[in-house]
């Protein structure tokens, strides 16, 4: 028999966006549906840390808190992080961010802890139903509603669709909208690592000529180092043993870093910029890495969705309390106006920054080595910096309950 639910918003994905969304409309009594493919693996303090981490400035905190999901997340385990360091290899300048004494810039945590959380406040909402595993396979316009067929033969019908399911969205193809794509020609090797040194508040980079070095420090003595090279010198790290391959993190990767006692996991992704033409159709408003994915050089990829996210739901929200539509094509415009301008803004900043930080050129390390060295002693500059990298507040942590 098939199953059919009507619900004011239907959110395709229940990661760290689409839950985030759907948790902040729900609290206010909108009828949400949200539909994820693969339900993450419970939380054991005593399982290894994952590879998969964000990191989530205060901006994004704020939105977690809003949404009722941030004490079940440090609860769990996380790392706040107060200082950031960036230098070039081979010069002693180093570009030195710290947040105000008492204060901090944000967080270090893994995506499924992230997810947990969020699934466990949905669950305290009685204006959401989830639904997992639930794999959408065909969009179907009504004259009241945008029905979304599943692949068990359900059938869910919503005012409003948001598409909050990744690069490889399933909304976004059957909502017929193109992405604009950049391949960057390299790859991203992430290393949980156990180190020498205990728990450090302090994350950093270094650039080279084959692309940055990064540390993320994680609880107690972990971290996740993040090696950007090309796919072949990726390629051969991963087919390291994991006594080789902390060889060559020693041998490679600055002082800094302290020692590594152990290689605990390895993996790597492609670097890819995908840009959606457009957030929004008929009913349908995407999300997060369904709408946009960046360079993750400054970490700031999931941070874009979550403010897409809060954005969007303030939009819902007032929409939802003044009797309006939800799915009004004005209301979905002004989302676009609001995020779109600031995503591309990020990109290209991404852009410009891995072009000028992730080259070679002698002329180029001259000029960058003397951009950190004046960067490290701008005071008012600086300053803004640390009030930007924090992602300051949320519009919608005003209208929400934490």
């Amino acid at each position: 028999m098939t199953d059919m639910t009507r619900v004011n918003v239907a959110v395709v994905g229940g990661g760290m966006v689409g839950s985030a969304l759907a948790a902040l409309l729900g609290q206010v009594g909108i009828r949400v549906a949200v539909l994820e493919a693969q339900a993450p693996p419970p939380f054991d303090p005593a399982q290894p840390l994952d590879l998969r981490v964000s990191a989530i400035n205060t901006h994004s905190e704020a939105v977690y808190r809003a949404a009722g999901a941030w004490a079940g997340m440090v609860a769990r385990r996380g790392c706040v992080y107060d200082g950031v360091r960036v230098w070039d290899q081979g010069s002693s300048a180093v570009t030195r961010f710290d947040a105000p004494q008492g204060s901090h810039l944000g967080w270090f945590m893994e995506n499924r802890i992230m997810q947990l959380a969020l699934l466990d406040r949905l669950a305290e909402l009685d204006s959401v139903s989830l639904h997992c595993p639930a794999r959408p396979v065909a969009l179907l316009p009504e004259p009241e509603a945008m029905g979304l067929q599943l692949e068990d033969g359900g059938l869910i019908r919503a005012d409003l669709v948001i598409g909050a399911d990744g690069a490889r969205s399933a909304v976004r193809a059957m909502a017929g909208i193109d992405v604009q794509a950049h391949d960057y020609g390299q790859q991203a090797m992430l290393i949980n690592v156990r180190t020498v040194r205990p728990h450090q508040t302090v994350t950093w980079q270094r650039f080279t000529p084959a692309g940055p070095q990064a540390f993320l420090p994680l609880p107690g003595n972990h971290a996740c180092l993040v090696w950007y090279d090309s796919p072949r010198a990726t390629e051969v790290r991963l087919g390291l043993d994991d006594e080789a391959l902390r060889q060559e993190i020693e041998a490679e990767f600055p002082e800094e870093l302290g020692g590594v006692e152990t290689v605990l996991s390895r993996g790597a992704f492609p670097l890819r910029r995908t840009h959606a033409r457009s957030y929004r159709a008929h009913r349908i408003a995407l999300v997060g890495d369904a709408a946009h994915t960046i360079h993750p050089l400054a970490g700031q990829g999931v941070n874009l969705g979550l403010q897409d996210a809060a954005t969007l739901a303030e939009l819902l929200i007032g929409a939802h309390g003044a009797g309006r539509p939800l799915h009004a094509a004005g209301l979905l415009a002004r989302y676009e106006a609001r995020r779109r301008p600031a995503n591309l803004a990020m990109m290209h900043s991404m852009d410009l920054f891995k072009g000028v930080f992730c080259n070679d050129s002698p002329l180029l390390q001259r000029l960058r080595r003397g951009g950190l060295w004046l960067a490290d002693h701008a005071g008012p500059a600086k300053s803004w910096v640390v009030q930007y990298a924090a992602g300051g507040k949320p519009a919608i942590a005003d209208t929400m309950n934490p």
